[in-house]
């Protein structure tokens, strides 16, 4: 009996020391893309998208010592098909870049898509909803859309560190501990 107790309480050391941690997975949640439209212009397929828990503590402190916070949309336009031979039509990437400018007190978002476009707040709620929103990316000419043809948008994020200028990641300890990526979302849609 006493040796079934000690195996007992063995096993539940080694199922205790083997589960990963419950209590890190709670305190941070993870990046997720939400709110995904796909709509028209007159001209154009368009796609809004947020990206809800895209921050930590940690991005945060590296953003106001000085450590550039890069948000990377990927975003591919297939062509689908019922023979398993989808077409490619648009792969492409958006950035959306934060930086933090301690003798103003602000911050800078610089747009990839919007010709180098740079939003400059002190408010950090601001700067944290423009990293994480995408409104009305332009995906791809209506013009080169078939009526009525089968299409699906392939979307994820990563989230990660901007480089330091002139090394200066050797003297700074930040850790990438702040580089996420989300899983592809994918929207079916017929045109």
């Amino acid at each position: 009996m006493n040796l079934l107790l000690i195996r007992i309480t063995l096993l539940c050391g080694l199922l205790l020391l083997l589960c990963p941690d419950r209590s890190a997975a709670v305190s941070e949640p993870t990046p997720e893309i939400k709110d995904i439209i796909v709509t028209t212009s007159d001209n154009n397929l368009l796609l809004f998208a947020t990206v809800k828990n895209s921050f930590t503590r940690e991005m945060l402190d590296g953003v106001r010592n000085g450590t550039p916070v890069v948000f990377t949309y990927y975003l591919e336009l297939v062509k689908t098909s019922s023979n398993w031979l989808d077409t490619t039509l648009v792969e492409s990437t958006v950035t959306r870049t934060m930086t933090f400018d301690s003798g103003k007190q602000e911050y800078r978002v610089a747009f990839s898509d919007q010709d180098g476009k740079v939003v400059t707040t002190a408010d950090l709620e601001q700067a944290k909803l423009l990293m994480a929103e995408i409104n009305g990316i332009k995906v791809i000419d209506l013009a080169q859309l078939v009526r009525d043809a089968p299409y699906a948008i392939h979307f994820k994020v990563t989230l990660k560190k901007g480089s330091l200028p002139l090394g200066m990641h050797r003297l700074l300890p930040i850790p990438a501990l702040w580089d996420f990526e989300t899983d592809w979302r994918t929207i079916e849609f017929r045109y």
